[in-house]
């Protein structure tokens, strides 16, 4: 009984893996991921580029969330675009594990345990996520242009 009981609960939960794993490699497969990253490169400078490394890993992050897959997507054109601007390829590669801890405020999958033990809805939270993703993104942005 308590194992239907359980699959109940994260069943809905686990059947959303396999489409991001279809979604990370459409974005690697049709290149849309290098498109993306390549742009954002083109307008930056070796001081922005850590700030916009942050942002497109975040806008990356609402469709791979994995940071393993993220950083299988990212890696390759970050680390040539850091080297080909001249920035700090610690930075560049920190600001990409940063963006993608940063929206992982408004796709919360950490809080999916805590809310199914207090018997709380997503949405009970959402708010509180939003505002945390909000005023966190000035403090991080604000740590990559001052450090």
């Amino acid at each position: 009984m308590t194992v239907n009981e359980g699959a109940k609960r994260v069943g809905p939960i686990l059947i959303q893996f396999p489409f991001y794993a279809g979604i990370t490699g459409i974005l690697k497969g049709s290149h849309l991921a290098t498109v993306i990253s390549q742009f954002f490169a083109s307008i930056s400078t070796a001081e922005t580029f850590p700030i916009i490394s942050v942002y497109v890993a975040g806008l990356l992050t609402l469709f791979v969330p994995s940071a393993g897959g993220l950083w299988a997507l990212e890696a390759p054109i970050v680390i040539d675009a850091a080297k080909t601007l001249g920035a700090d390829i610690t930075k560049v590669c920190l600001a990409v594990s940063w963006g993608d801890a940063w929206t992982h405020m408004v796709q919360p999958f950490w809080a999916l345990p805590v809310l199914a033990i207090a018997g709380l809805k997503l949405r009970d939270i959402m708010g509180y996520c939003v505002i945390t993703l909000l005023l966190s993104g000035i403090v991080i942005t604000t740590g990559f242009l001052v450090f």
